[in-house]
């Protein structure tokens, strides 16, 4: 999975992030332990949970 960053993060619809979200994590279950892909996608997840905690809830 390739890296998200803040500013991916912050330039998405929050239906995007949600969609983000789950391929991320479906990217670090399915990832080996150890390898960049794992890392990458458990970065990209705490990028796209910052980036909807800051976000006013709703649609």
């Amino acid at each position: 999975m390739r890296l998200i960053t803040r500013f991916d993060a912050a330039s998405r619809s929050t239906a995007e992030l949600h969609a983000l979200l789950r391929e991320a994590f479906n990217a670090f279950a399915s990832a080996p332990r150890g390898s960049i892909e794992r890392s990458n996608a458990l970065a990209s997840l705490h990028n796209i949970e910052a980036e909807l905690a800051v976000r006013p809830p709703g649609p």
